[in-house]
C-alpha cells in the first residue's frame, strides 16, 4: 500500500465496520469518557472477548468506579465480579496495584502520559496508548495485534513487533488518523481481515493490499 492509498483504504473501512459493534473500550469511552473506568476496561480486555469484557466491566464498575473505592475491594470479590475473564486472577492483583499506585502517586487521577501509565502494573504500552488517545484524546497510536498484523499485510509498513509498528506508524502515518486507527483496524481484522485465511475476496479495499505473509485466503 503507498501512502497516497491509505486515505482512500481507511475512508472505506471506516464506511464498512458501521455494520459491526463497536470494540468494548470504545464504548466504555464514549458512555462515561472516564479514563479511570477506560484503562481498568481496557486491561479487563487483554486476551478476552468483548462480550465477556463488557460483562465483567459492568459487574465491576457496579461495585467501584473510582481507584480510592475499588482499592477497598477484596481481592476475592474483584476476582469473583470479573471472572471469566482472561487471567482473572492476576488483573484482580493488577487492579489493586494499579489502584494503590494511582493513590499514592497521581492522587487518585490517571495519568494522561504514556511514560506514567507505563509505571503502573500491567500497564503495556498498546493499553498507555489506549487510554491517553481514547480517555484524553491526546495523540497517540494503540498497537494492538490486529494493527500490527494489517499494517503489515497492507505492506505499508515492514515490522516484526507491534512496539516497532507503533514506532513506524508514528514516522508514517497521517496524525489525523492516530487516535482512531486502533478503533478502525480491529473490527476490521475480526471480521474480514483475519489473522489465517483473510476474506479477501469480500475485502473493499483489496486492490490496495499487498497481501504481505497471505498464504491462504477466502
Amino acid at each position: 500500500m503507498r501512502d497516497t492509498q491509505v486515505h482512500a483504504a481507511i475512508k472505506i473501512i471506516k464506511k464498512t465496520i458501521a455494520q459491526w459493534e463497536e470494540p468494548v473500550v470504545g464504548v466504555v469511552a464514549r458512555e462515561s469518557q472516564d479514563p479511570f473506568r477506560i484503562l481498568i476496561a481496557c486491561l479487563l480486555s487483554l486476551r478476552t472477548k468483548d462480550q465477556t469484557t463488557t460483562e465483567a466491566s459492568q459487574r465491576l464498575f457496579a461495585l467501584a468506579d473510582t481507584p480510592k473505592r475499588m482499592g477497598k475491594l477484596p481481592l476475592k470479590k474483584i476476582e469473583r465480579a470479573i471472572y471469566p475473564v482472561g487471567f482473572y486472577k492476576t488483573k484482580a492483583k493488577q487492579i489493586l496495584s494499579i489502584c494503590q499506585s494511582l493513590l499514592e502517586n497521581f492522587e487518585g487521577c490517571v495519568p494522561d502520559t504514556i511514560d506514567e501509565l507505563l509505571t503502573l502494573k500491567g500497564v503495556g504500552r498498546k493499553t498507555a496508548n489506549l487510554v491517553v488517545t481514547v480517555g484524553y484524546s491526546k495523540p497517540g497510536i494503540c498497537v494492538d495485534i490486529h494493527v500490527h498484523r494489517i499494517s503489515n499485510r497492507w505492506g505499508y509498513i515492514q515490522t516484526k513487533t507491534p512496539e516497532e509498528s507503533e514506532q513506524a506508524l508514528r514516522n508514517k502515518l497521517p496524525k489525523k488518523y492516530w487516535i482512531q486507527f486502533n478503533d478502525w483496524l480491529v473490527p476490521y481484522g475480526q471480521h474480514l481481515c483475519r489473522p489465517v485465511s483473510p476474506f479477501c475476496s469480500q475485502c473493499p479495499i483489496s486492490e490496495y493490499c499487498e497481501r504481505v505473509g497471505v498464504n491462504t485466503f477466502r
